[in-house]
């Protein structure tokens, strides 16, 4: 299996209203757990084990988008930009002493 942390919408049934998804990665399961504290009504956690959880909420708050597309231009710019900011760090900054 390539990547196990990509959450993964269940599918449903085409007259049912709620989605479910499972994820593993940790990242996700803080967000939703966020939004299963905030909106409970509308969250749910419907189910977990050791590494992973299971959520349900309504199917109109899925959204899907294209990738963003970045011109050579912007990377080019954005690799610059880093490579300024990193001038003024000296190595050492990122070790400790023992």
């Amino acid at each position: 299996m390539s990547n196990m942390k990509t959450p993964l919408p269940q599918c449903a049934p085409m007259g049912e209203q709620t989605a479910t998804l499972y994820t593993r990665d940790k990242a996700v399961m803080r967000k939703l757990d966020t939004l299963v504290a905030d909106f409970p009504d509308t969250y749910k956690l419907t189910g977990q084990d050791e590494v992973s959880k299971t959520y349900s909420f309504p199917k109109s708050h899925v959204s899907y988008r294209k990738p963003r597309a970045v011109s050579t231009e912007q990377r080019e710019r954005a690799r610059q930009m880093m490579i300024k900011r990193n001038k003024g760090k000296n190595i050492k900054d990122f070790f400790i002493e023992i």
